[in-house]
């Protein structure tokens, strides 16, 4: 079985060689009970670490099973060394961390037996050597007896072909070593036992063969093989593949944890110096995602406030900006010397700017089929799109025998002292007036009154900005909610929009204010049930309108005629009261009563279904409110010329009025002075498919820019097409708002990428120099291990397990504390700010900060980890 010819083994120290062994040669049975002999420094243990494959001859041959072991690379030594051999040395060379069960187990890992099987044989092995009931006990419970008795069934767990031991009694005491021998007696009857000792009476009594060496040469073999023998074993070997013994992973980090809970002060201290730069990176990173959750939520309440907004008619601010700031860059130098002051002509060229823009209109029912078309491609850019058209609200309180309108709101123009006008008078479009029919003007003070504002379309990002403090959101276009201010308060401007407070008071203030009095008002008070009962009716403008005489009149001065309106209006229910959540910097409802844009589909619906608005459509060339046909141009008749009266009407005609002399020329007027455009706007007319603007609300700053480049993209196709066709043309407040927010959200984040690296750092650099350290203290372990057969990679698997626990109870440690800090850093922060959690930790995060410090641990452990494969095993079995 095993053979060593001409074996020598030389060591240098200094600058002399050594020579352990000097031409040994020796072979032995398959089971035999060898006992070799001599006196300290002949060169015993190092023969006996040769024959086990601890150590490494220098010349000569070790021959196994027949094949020489000159090619033998280490996995076949390993191979061998778990498999073949078992060992027994006199220090018994447990692992003290470990079970009884599981140091007799732990070869039987590298073998790559199942756990039950391996649980069947250790105890089997345990029992052999009468320690059945050891099985929980720590190797320092324990006699020395007893932990040679646990090493000895280590060595035989295994069922290898050789046992070799060293020195097995060398500390213990008579009795106890009688045992020991009694065993390897035992032992010897069905395989090798290859046995060093000073004790020669015990080897004469258990040994069947004794070797003696003297200055590492044999000098006396009691029962030699002779050749023939040596001959006839060699042609009885057998070669053939095995598996290589490798450990687990798992295996690997229940030796480190083993290792690591017998020390867990330090244990605790690593982990908690570790975690100390993973705090720092969690901080770090809890601010920076609570501050990008912040900014976040700015950003989609901002937006939702000040969307991409494209009216029909419009002029790009942005570009006249721009311009204005080129002609600043642009502006000749001068001579300082001359003592002189030039102008910057501004004005001039800002004022080509805004000519180039005159006039252009925005195609927005083409832009509308695009944006329809691509919908699914910017769904995920946009919290909402809003197509916005000309469709006056026209509201009046529940009851309809008062009929009193609260939308528009004309007691403003009461208030000012001016006639309040009728509905059928100018309509509000993009701040100009556009006259409409002869029923009178409407003051443009109008809509300063708009306390009503569609909402957008969007419920979810509506309820997080809001809060439902009575009722329920509205579900259908009947159906609105109140909007209060922080505290619940509302401005009494809007109770007056509302019908809540009587107009008249203003009035009677005003008139307090010009004489000098005091004015002394009391807060108005009310339940959410008084608010929740509040119905009012809504009509469109062509409701008002009777037929009469074949022309259609305004009626909005009969009452009689309006009840019945009214009667028959849509009637609007207050089904709930929001108020804005607390922290919300921006919110998407402008005004103090929100209502779906189902309602204004509604009106649009009504309007096309009344008489008045079918007779205008389909007669586009008469003026249904007189009868006439509509100018080109929308002039009367040419510029008046007294001449053109006859001469017994010149003196009553020279004392009209001028509304007097426009009635009388309109009356006789072959035309009407109104256009099918303006009757459209004043009946309320609009095609869904031609809105007068359309808002683009984006989810955040980044989507904003990809829908700008969507628009683009949009005027790019268009131009392709046509290159006459207009681009859309819109201000984009945002970009001019917030143009450097993205510069320095990256500014700050380079910053914080810097301090991070430095922690990273300095833990990798800590974790390696504890490792090390480790490396130092369980270099005894390294040789046990590498005496089952243990490989390098397997040793350094202990260790880089090792590395990786450190790393997740340093990582678990900092996230732990990280949440623990935020708590107090956020009250302090919120009661500095008055923004609530702005240091979080987000989940995915934490788990990515955990692994980065496994990962990091891992890393810095690498070298240690080599350091101690690469340790020679019968050097660190000699380590104490």
């Amino acid at each position: 079985m095993l053979q060593l010819k001409n074996i020598t083994k030389s060591y240098k120290a200094g600058t002399t060689t050594i020579e352990a062994l000097n031409g040994v040669d020796l072979a032995f049975r398959d089971n035999e009970f060898v006992a070799i002999l001599g006196p300290s420094g002949c060169g015993k243990t190092t023969m006996l670490n040769i024959l086990g494959g601890l150590d490494r001859y220098t010349d000569g041959d070790l021959v196994i099973n027949g094949r020489s072991t000159k090619d033998y690379k280490d996995r076949d030594w390993d191979n061998y060394r778990n498999r073949r051999v078992g060992f027994v040395f006199q220090n018994y060379n447990l692992i003290t961390h470990q079970s009884v069960l599981a140091n007799v187990e732990l070869a039987m890992t590298l073998s790559g037996v199942g756990k039950a099987e391996r649980r069947r044989r250790a105890r089997e092995a345990l029992e052999l050597v009468g320690l059945s009931d050891q099985l929980k006990k720590k190797p320092n419970q324990m006699s020395g007896g007893q932990m040679q008795r646990v090493a000895i069934a280590r060595a035989l767990v295994n069922n290898p072909d050789i046992l070799m031991a060293d020195e097995p009694t060398g500390a213990l005491d008579s009795a106890t070593s009688v045992q020991i021998m009694e065993i390897l007696s035992e032992i010897a009857s069905d395989r090798l036992v290859i046995m060093v000792t000073h004790n020669s009476d015990l080897a004469e009594h258990y040994a069947n063969r004794t070797v003696r060496l003297l200055d590492g040469k044999v000098i006396d073999d009691s029962n030699p093989l002779f050749g023939d023998e040596i001959s006839d074993w060699k042609n009885t070997s057998a070669a053939g593949k095995e598996r290589k013994p490798s450990m687990s992973f798992f295996t690997a980090l229940g030796l480190s944890l083993n290792n690591l809970m017998t020390k867990k002060a330090r244990t605790f201290l690593t982990a908690f110096a570790g975690s100390i730069g993973i705090i720092g990176i969690a901080l770090i990173l809890s601010l920076s995602n609570g501050m990008q959750t912040y900014i976040d939520d700015v950003q989609r309440d901002t937006l939702s406030s000040y969307p991409i907004q494209i009216q029909e008619q419009n002029a790009d601010i942005g570009a006249m900006m721009s311009s204005m700031v080129e002609m600043r860059q642009d502006a000749a130098s001068h001579d300082d010397s001359e003592n002189k002051v030039y102008s910057l002509n501004i004005m001039s060229g800002m004022m080509k700017s805004m000519s180039s823009q005159i006039g252009n209109k925005n195609d927005l029912a083409s832009f509308k089929k695009y944006l329809d078309a691509h919908l699914d491609e910017i769904d995920k850019y946009t919290n909402a799109i809003n197509y916005n058209y000309n469709v006056q609200l026209n509201v009046f309180k529940g009851d309809p025998n008062e009929i009193v309108q609260v939308n528009p709101a004309y007691f403003m123009q009461q208030f000012i002292g001016t006639a309040p006008g009728d509905m059928s008078g100018s309509i509000a479009m993009g701040g100009s007036e556009i006259q409409a029919g002869s029923a009178g003007g409407m003051s443009s003070m109008m809509g300063m009154a708009n306390v009503w504002s569609e909402m957008l379309d969007n419920p979810s990002l509506l309820q997080e900005q809001y809060d439902v403090v009575a009722g329920k959101w509205p579900a259908n276009y009947d159906e609105i909610v109140i909007v209060v201010q922080e505290h619940n308060n509302i401005p009494d401007y809007s109770l007056y929009c509302l019908g809540l407070k009587d107009s008249t008071e203003l009035q009677q203030m005003f008139r307090d204010v010009l004489a000098s009095k005091d004015i002394e008002v009391e807060t108005a008070e009310f339940t959410y049930d008084e608010l929740l009962a509040l119905t009012y009716k809504v009509i469109p403008n062509a409701a008002i309108y009777q037929r009469k005489d074949g022309l259609w009149h305004n009626m909005s001065d009969n009452k009689e005629y309006m009840r019945g309106a009214l009667n028959n209006a849509i009637t609007l229910k207050v089904t709930g009261i929001i108020r804005p959540k607390e922290g919300a910097s921006a919110t998407a409802i402008s005004g103090n009563i929100g209502y779906l844009p189902a309602l204004t589909k509604e009106l649009m619906s009504k309007t096309f279904d009344s008489e008045i608005v079918g007779e205008q459509l389909r007669n586009q060339d008469v003026d249904v409110f007189t009868g006439k046909p509509f100018s080109e141009d929308g002039s009367v008749m040419p510029e008046f010329d007294m001449s053109m009266i006859p001469a017994e009407y010149q003196d009553m005609v020279a004392n009209m009025s001028d509304e007097q002399l426009a009635a009388m020329m309109e009356q006789y007027a072959p035309t009407s002075n109104a256009t099918f455009d303006n009757n459209k706007l004043l009946l309320g007319i609009v095609d869904e498919e031609h809105p007068n603007s359309i808002s683009i609300y984006p989810k955040d700053f980044e989507s904003k820019d990809v829908l700008s480049d969507f628009i683009k993209k949009y005027n790019d196709e268009r131009k392709a097409e046509d290159e006459e066709a207009q681009p859309l043309r819109y201000t984009d407040f945002m970009a001019l708002l917030m143009g450097s927010v993205s510069n320095i959200i990256d500014a700050i984040s380079t910053v914080l990428i810097a301090f991070v690296s430095i922690s990273l750092v300095v833990s990798s650099i800590m974790i390696g120099i504890i490792t090390y350290v480790s490396v130092l203290e369980r270099t005894k372990e390294i040789g046990i291990l590498k005496s089952i057969g243990a490989s390098k990679h397997d040793i350094s698997g202990v260790f880089n397990a090792e590395t990786l626990i450190v790393g997740l109870f340093a990582g678990a440690i900092g996230i732990g504390l990280t949440v623990l800090i935020n708590i107090p850093a956020n009250i302090i922060i919120t009661s500095i700010t008055n923004i609530p959690n702005v240091s979080k930790l987000p989940i995915a995060g934490a788990v990515i900060l955990i692994v980065l410090s496994c990962l990091l641990t891992f890393i810095a452990g690498l070298i240690p980890a080599k350091s101690a494969a690469n340790k020679d095993p019968v050097e660190a079995l000699r380590t104490d």
